[in-house]
């Protein structure tokens, strides 16, 4: 009787030996879950995109200083008026006279460098001979046109009677191509021409400031 009893008495307290292990066992499961749980601070992260929209305002910046920087566009023929002005005279049978370019249109534009100049038979004709030649003596230089101001380039004709090889051809006047545009003016004035393209009758300085 007394081993049965001690029997029993094992057998309880082994049962409870091993609840308490199990319920320690819960204990610890419960304490990981805690811990891997997403934390709450998803709103500070949700709040993170809203200050991605600071480098669009910065790279804005440098947009707006290239504009700047840019400055004013190259005169075209489409918003320029020309005439020449020989006042200036001559010297061994060539003629010095100003080109003269004025700003027609609304806006300041740049003038910059050599025109491209030719005789020709007509406002739609094509040129006579050689186109001028640069005369470099003096530096180009940064002419800017406000609205109705004008820039002056010297350019000389030779005498077509000068060269005994001349094929004398009339022209009707110059047709004069702004500086790096592919557009022309026609200023009327009638002279001799050499068809020739190995006579160089023009010659042409770079735009200066009137």
């Amino acid at each position: 009787m007394t081993s049965q009893r001690l029997t029993h008495a094992l057998v309880v307290t082994t049962a409870a030996a091993a609840a308490l292990l199990l319920s320690g066992c819960g204990g610890s499961s419960t304490q990981t879950q805690s811990a891997t749980s997403p934390p709450t601070t998803s709103a500070s992260e949700t709040s993170q995109p809203a200050t991605s929209d600071a480098p669009t305002e910065s790279s804005a910046a440098p947009a707006s200083s290239q504009a700047a920087q840019a400055g004013p566009a190259l005169c075209k023929a489409a918003s320029l008026t020309g005439t020449t002005d020989s006042s200036g005279g001559g010297a061994a049978g060539s003629v010095y006279m100003q080109l003269i370019l004025t700003n027609s249109g609304k806006e300041p534009c740049l003038l910059k460098g050599y025109a491209g100049v030719s005789l020709t038979a007509g406002a739609d004709g094509k040129p006579i001979g050689a186109p001028a030649t640069r005369d470099e003596s003096a530096p180009v230089t940064d002419v800017l046109l406000a609205p109705g101001q004008a820039g002056t380039a010297t350019l000389r004709y030779t005498q077509a009677a000068n060269y005994p090889n001349c094929t004398k051809t009339p022209a009707a006047g110059f047709r004069v191509y702004p500086p790096n545009d592919t557009d022309s003016l026609f200023l009327a004035q009638p002279l001799d021409a050499c068809a020739n393209t190995d006579i160089n009758l023009l010659t042409i300085a770079a735009f200066q400031a009137k």
